[in-house]
């Protein structure tokens, strides 16, 4: 009996070590209702891990990309832009999974104006205002290559046929609202509002001219860490690929729990997650064909319209070897 006891005073002492030396993976992401569900499992503690715990926290676009800079978090939520940018100024910054793939429809990218605006289609938005967030983020740009490449407009930030306002993405719908601006892209939250209240008409979806135009779905935001971590903690950065994953598919598998608990959590309809999932985003995490070749398109579009200025490599060559691959070749 008391060799037994001693026995299991080793194992739970053991067990407790090994829970303490736990590493903690800070993950930062953009602040939407949507990743809250996303991320649902793993802050409630039903997808867990014996190796590492996850720490997470939400900040606004203009917030993240300061982060990325500052490498104040382990894992970062941003654009695919802030890749070669990095490289360019000697951060080794690289793409682990992805964060945010544009649906078919493209209803995250979609070009508001009031009822009675005289704007209809997007030949008519030339030489108005057109609000929007940070015009260097890759969903800013993405708006711009395809009211370029799919319309014919000249989207350049000064003697453009637009004038492009930006505006903390908190502010768009209000400023639509207030005459502030005369056509204003929307964060997902408010365009699903839009959607509902008939506040806004929809001018053009551009998420989906950009997907009937290169075949591609967009990717608007990747998941990203540093070489040096990631060459000195490989197992810590998969462990935090498969519990995202596994966290996501939980949401979409639980859809009743997680959509209603978040719902309330972040006082909004419920319905609107299941609105985004199926027509707004995926948050697919790993890594397919599709994601490194509209990574390639933005950056090759993004170069042509002057906003990526730097140098850059191929998708592939700047994604991290040890991240999850879905049919990709080689990989």
């Amino acid at each position: 009996m008391i060799r037994f006891a001693a026995a299991a005073a080793f194992l739970l002492a053991g067990a407790g070590a090994a829970f303490a030396q736990a590493k903690t993976i800070t993950f930062s992401h953009l602040a939407n209702p949507s990743h809250e569900a996303a991320l649902y499992a793993i802050e409630q503690g039903i997808v867990t891990s014996d190796k590492i715990k996850v720490e997470v926290t939400a900040l606004d676009i203009a917030a993240l990309q300061q982060a990325i800079a500052a490498r104040t978090f382990d894992v970062v939520e941003g654009a695919a832009m802030a890749v070669p940018r990095a490289n360019a100024r000697g951060l080794d910054l690289q793409i682990i999974g992805i964060a945010q793939r544009a649906h078919e429809e493209g209803l995250g990218s979609t070009i508001w104006v009031k009822p009675d605006s005289p704007i209809q289609t997007a030949e008519d938005l030339k030489g108005k205002r057109v609000g929007g967030y940070t015009l260097s983020s890759a969903g800013m740009t993405l708006v711009r290559i395809a009211l370029n490449q799919a319309h014919g407009l000249d989207v350049s930030p000064e003697g453009g046929d637009l004038q492009f306002v930006e505006l903390p993405e908190s502010a768009l719908a209000a400023a639509l609202a207030a005459g502030n601006v005369d056509a204003s892209v929307l964060i997902h939250a408010q365009a699903y509002e839009a959607m509902k209240s008939g506040e806004f008409r929809p001018v053009v979806q551009l998420g989906k001219d950009m997907t009937e135009k290169f075949g591609l779905r967009t990717i608007t935001s990747v998941l990203v860490a540093y070489g040096d971590k990631l060459t000195e903690d490989p197992e810590s950065y998969q462990e935090f690929l498969r519990m995202f994953r596994e966290s996501v598919d939980y949401a979409l598998a639980n859809q009743e729990e997680v959509f209603t608990a978040v719902g309330e959590q972040e006082d909004i309809d419920p319905e609107f997650f299941t609105t985004w999932f199926t027509k707004f985003t995926s948050i697919p995490v790993y890594i397919s064909q599709n994601d490194l070749d509209a990574i390639d398109m933005l950056w090759t579009e993004a170069t042509k319209l002057g906003v990526l200025d730097v140098p850059h490599t191929t998708a592939i060559e700047a994604t991290w070897d040890g991240a999850v691959f879905e049919g990709v070749e080689g990989r």
